[in-house]
């Protein structure tokens, strides 16, 4: 399998990690919440990698811009539902700081790039 451009990227990199570190959470959630608040996670941390993808390939930065933005919505919306999910108690507390952090490096990169796009 040949390496695509998005792969040498560190945001995705990090973007990757925290997704698949998400997935890994819901094997122990409720079952009742599969279609519920799972899905919600699934849905919110792919999103984020695959619009940087997206983004990527664009050919403006007005449009890398706006899919970079809709990555760090969606990051926001899975650091709420990875909040709630600890409040709920479906995942420790040690649990959400590691992903929290992970969050937290994923949009300190996002930012960073957008300035970069923007200043350009």
């Amino acid at each position: 399998m040949r390496k695509r451009p998005h792969q040498d990227l560190v945001v995705w990199k990090e973007a990757d990690k925290l997704c698949l570190q998400a997935y890994e959470l819901l094997p122990h959630f409720p079952t009742e919440e599969r279609f519920a608040l799972c899905s919600q996670i699934r849905r919110a941390a792919t999103s984020i990698p695959t619009n940087i993808v997206e983004g990527n390939y664009r050919r403006s930065n007005k449009e890398r811009l706006r899919f970079f933005e809709i990555a760090e919505g969606s990051l926001e919306e899975l650091s709420y539902q990875l909040s709630l999910s600890m409040r709920l108690g479906y995942i420790t507390n040690e649990q959400f700081e590691l992903l929290d952090n992970q969050i937290g490096k994923v949009g300190y990169l996002l930012t960073k790039l957008r300035k970069v796009l923007s200043n350009k």
